[in-house]
């Protein structure tokens, strides 16, 4: 379905991420790294947000073969995505004022911005679809269901540390021994087991490895 390019620059991004998520972990852990230790659900949903959001999606947006509309989509969503990282990585690591809100504020943008390419678009997604159009309508879809996630994972999050991700002792990640990530580490562990299978079930068919 995908093109010849894309699938192997998928599988490649994926490796890549795997390894950094498993060198991340480890540094984070070993108690070096700023913002705190973090658990092994957390450290998945991290990886698969950015595999999906930062890769997947701007990677599928450069595909010719995929649908036009899903492409314009897609692709809005990945810059916008792209210049939050940015802005991020800034005020984690320089500046140091970074917030969950600010974070929940980008999300619900990018709901509005994909919901938005889907009413522009909306010609082609209310006639017949073929397989691939529905494929490429999944992964926007899956897009959505992460958002959405991510938007309650940051409000549960900021409960817990009461706000305190500023400044030189500031809590990023939820680590796995404290009694106040205890719900969050849970919930992210229940959500991450059909996100992932979704996210695997796509990438089956776009990569051609469903027969």
């Amino acid at each position: 379905m995908l093109s010849a390019s894309t699938r192997v620059l998928l599988v490649l991004c994926l490796l890549a991420c795997a390894g950094a998520a498993v060198f991340f972990r480890r540094r984070q852990n070993a108690g070096g790294g700023r913002g705190g230790r973090i658990s092994g659900p957390k450290v998945a949903w991290l990886l698969y947000a950015v595999f999906l959001w930062f890769l997947v999606c701007p990677l599928v947006a450069l595909d010719a073969s995929v649908p036009f509309e899903a492409r314009i989509v897609l692709g809005s969503f990945a810059v916008s995505m792209w210049l939050r990282g940015a802005a991020e990585l800034y005020m984690l690591y320089v500046s140091r004022n970074w917030r969950p809100p600010y974070g929940v504020g980008h999300d619900l943008g990018c709901i509005a911005l994909v919901g938005a390419g889907l009413v522009y678009t909306g010609e082609k997604w209310a006639g017949a679809l073929d397989g691939r159009d529905l494929w490429a309508l999944a992964l926007v879809g899956l897009v959505l269901v992460t958002l959405v996630v991510e938007v309650a994972y940051a409000a549960l999050f900021h409960q817990a540390v009461e706000g305190r991700t500023t400044g030189e002792d500031g809590v990023w990640f939820a680590d796995a021994e404290q009694a106040r990530f205890r719900r969050i580490n849970r919930l992210t562990f229940a959500l991450n087991v059909p996100l992932y299978a979704a996210l695997a079930g796509l990438l089956a068919v776009g990569l051609g490895l469903n027969g």
